[in-house]
């Protein structure tokens, strides 16, 4: 009989190391775990050029890798003890929180667990460390982009932002309203090595919703890295100048090829410093010869588009799907961050499965710069919901109406759920253009 008191073998360990480049003694862990991520995304086996240049982006964004390892042997001919069974990384950007406010974030990526090793509680573990670490380090929201929409609510993760894929006819029908008011002129890629995070610097600075880009993007936009680890050379790219002749926007593009029935242009990266460029650049893909759809897979929900076409039919859209998830760690403090338009005042109570952040707290705001946050344990609450709801409608993407319609939020008071809906607006409609 088994001695109760006997330790049961450790099954698996984890590692959490930064990433590091080709010319660190430990490249070879970080190349190995890069490898375990594309397999866990069911894609090709990266080669040396790939894994390099990868790595050398991720150093350049202060990556924190963590591996899950199987302890002990494995069994013969399957994959080494030094392959992850698992994989997660994070890096820190800011998260534009409305009326231009910036907010550091926990991103959380490359979220991988084998097959063969699911049902052991890896996941869990790895984002309840992680989610708890980060609100120690005094973080008040965590960030992803989700692969599987079923699973992130169950940590506390509520959809912020939206996105569509959409298909333009820029043929006779494609025409503006209104004049051009800059100018866009077609540029050597290789420039957006360093004007594109300017760029999106502006952008940054001017939409709810967004979060800071990594290094990957311009090496994207600039045609320097395809997703095959190999530049892109079919990659082009135009440039918006403002009257005074400054870039405030930029389109990188691509050419599906001759075989592709109507001739399509495809978008990599469109960014615009404001609408007036957003439109220009749109002027400018509606005038390329030979060509007849041009197409966006990380479009706006409310684009204004289509608002500009005189005839808005152009547009075929669809795919609507959800694109930035948060999680609240500290409700005060991320309540506390954020600038309302409207006077009000609720009372949320608040609760969390994974016990961070539940509590009922009393938002009071002036209409001004700045809002009151108090504790307010046992007062009668104005609405009740869960983590994952308040992220949900805390950059003004969801409307808490819509949630107290659907069930997600009890409302207590009558009329707090819109009350909400206006508190929680932002200055324009929250998008976020850059996944990670």
């Amino acid at each position: 009989m088994a001695d109760p008191k006997e330790e049961k073998p450790v099954k698996y360990t984890v590692h959490q190391f930064p990433a590091v480049s080709q010319d660190n003694p430990e490249y070879g862990r970080s190349a190995t775990w890069v490898q375990a991520v594309s397999h866990g995304f069911h894609q090709h086996r990266r080669d040396d050029e790939y894994l390099a240049k990868t790595l050398a982006a991720y150093q350049a964004d202060q990556r924190e890798l963590t591996g899950v390892y199987v302890s002990g042997g494995v069994p013969e001919h399957s994959l080494g003890a030094e392959v992850p069974v698992a994989t997660y990384a994070t890096m820190r950007k800011p998260l534009n929180i409305g009326f231009g406010r910036q907010l550091e974030a926990n991103l959380v990526t490359a979220v991988t667990v084998r097959g063969t090793h699911r049902r052991q509680g890896i996941l869990r573990g790895m984002i309840s460390a992680d989610l708890e670490a980060a609100k120690d380090a005094g973080l008040a929201v965590a960030a992803l982009t989700a692969s599987e929409g079923t699973i992130y609510g169950r940590f506390g993760f509520g959809v912020a932002t939206f996105e569509c894929s959409i298909k333009v006819d820029t043929g006779p029908r494609f025409r503006l309203r209104g004049l051009p008011e800059g100018h866009v002129e077609v540029a050597d890629p290789a420039v957006l090595l360093d004007i594109a995070p300017k760029i999106f610097e502006r952008v940054q600075r001017a939409t709810p919703g967004s979060i800071g880009r990594q290094e990957y993007y311009r090496l994207l936009a600039s045609g320097s890295i395809g997703h095959d680890g190999k530049p892109d050379l079919a990659v082009r790219c135009a440039l918006h100048y403002d009257h005074s002749g400054t870039p405030d926007g930029y389109v990188s593009y691509r050419f599906k090829g001759w075989d592709a029935k109507p001739f399509t242009m495809e978008i990599v990266d469109l960014v615009a410093g404001n609408d007036a460029a957003y439109l220009d650049l749109w002027r400018f893909l509606g005038s390329i010869d030979l060509i007849d759809v041009v197409t966006w897979a990380e479009a706006p929900v409310n684009d204004p588009l289509a608002w500009a076409l005189e005839d808005p039919r152009c547009i075929e859209d669809s795919d609507v799907r959800d694109m930035l998830w948060l999680r609240i760690l500290d409700v005060p403090a991320a309540l506390a961050a954020r600038q309302y338009p409207v006077t009000g005042r609720l009372v949320l109570q608040v609760s969390d499965t994974l016990g961070l952040a539940g509590g009922t707290w009393e938002l009071e705001s002036d209409a001004g710069a700045g809002a009151t946050v108090r504790d307010a344990s046992g007062q009668d609450p104005d609405l009740v919901l869960d983590i994952a709801d308040l992220a949900s409608a805390y950059l003004g993407a969801v409307s808490p109406v819509t949630l107290a319609a659907a069930g997600r939020i009890s409302e207590r008071r009558p009329g707090a759920a819109f009350a909400a809906q206006q508190m929680f607006a932002v200055e324009r409609p929250a998008h976020c253009l850059t996944h990670f």
